[in-house]
């Protein structure tokens, strides 16, 4: 398996389903062992692999197809290394599914096939297409027309407001963005704020928050427009798996007070690893999923 091999990170019920891209059959392959720890509710990945033994060769009597339908590709293990792990399609995990008569299971089921239909599903997809695009490399990091092309690209053919400052106020969560009537002053201030350290880059991304200029999908633009900014003035990424989705969502409700925490979160998790297509992958995973349930 190639460095450049697609990972991808869905959240079902705030746990890890991954999936590689099969580049010789133009596919999704799902890893299996996720996949049974969801549907027997077991957290012991050691428990869910030894279920899943035992299972394979209980439909291998039964000459199951589904057997046969597996693949092995590596993904990162617990100890930090790559290691082996079966992999079904979309088909097969339905399959799979069908062997766990549960309520679980039906729930589970209901998420996996729609979960790519929603405008979320569609703009993630988007998303993992920004880092083959180029249009990245081409962007001026920390200006605003910088985030109205990332939001351009995201929600294109999604929302019609897609790339546009909002011309409506906006609230959440009882907090209420910068008013619109003043984006004429506030955003081209924000955009000459300075970007040299990592304490200014976060000010820069707490504000460009705190006007949230979109009426939907700042967050996800955002994150991709701090990291511009971070791999340009600092040669750094985030690597946003290292970041618990509580503890993001709490350091940013409290960030326009104090950014203290969010400055702390992001420091702990940056990376050098600012060309890498599987970070970016995985930055974008977990990008969205802080916004799943919001």
């Amino acid at each position: 398996m190639s460095n450049n091999t697609k990972i991808s990170i869905r959240f079902f019920d705030d746990r890890e389903v991954r999936a590689v891209w099969d580049e010789e059959n133009n596919k999704w392959r799902f890893n299996v062992i996720d996949i049974v720890s969801i549907l027997n509710e077991q957290d012991d990945y050691t428990k869910a692999n030894n279920y899943w033994r035992w299972l394979k060769r209980k439909l291998k009597l039964e000459n199951n197809q589904l057997v046969s339908a597996t693949h092995g590709f590596k993904f990162l293990a617990a100890d930090g290394k790559k290691r082996l792990s079966d992999t079904l399609d979309s088909e097969g995990i339905i399959e799979l599914a069908k062997n766990f008569p549960n309520t679980k299971a039906m729930k589970f089921l209901d998420w996996f096939l729609y979960s790519d239909n929603t405008i979320d599903g569609q703009s993630k997809k988007k998303a993992y297409s920004l880092f083959e695009s180029g249009l990245l490399k081409n962007l001026d990091a920390g200006t605003v027309k910088c985030l109205q092309q990332i939001h351009a690209y995201l929600f294109g053919g999604l929302y019609d407001f897609a790339g546009q400052i909002r011309t409506k106020n906006i609230s959440k969560g009882g907090f209420t963005f910068a008013p619109c009537q003043y984006f004429n002053i506030t955003l081209p201030t924000i955009e000459r704020m300075p970007e040299t350290t990592l304490n200014e880059i976060i000010d820069k991304y707490v504000e460009m928050n705190i006007a949230h200029p979109f009426m939907e999908g700042n967050g996800r633009s955002t994150r991709i427009w701090l990291d511009l900014m971070l791999k340009r003035s600092l040669k750094k990424c985030v690597d946003w798996s290292r970041i618990n989705k509580n503890d993001y969502l709490d350091a940013m409700r409290t960030s326009p007070v104090d950014s203290t925490t969010i400055k702390t979160l992001i420091e702990g998790a940056l990376t050098n690893k600012i060309n890498d297509r599987e970070m970016f992958m995985k930055g974008i995973d977990y990008s969205y999923y802080y916004e799943e349930n919001e």
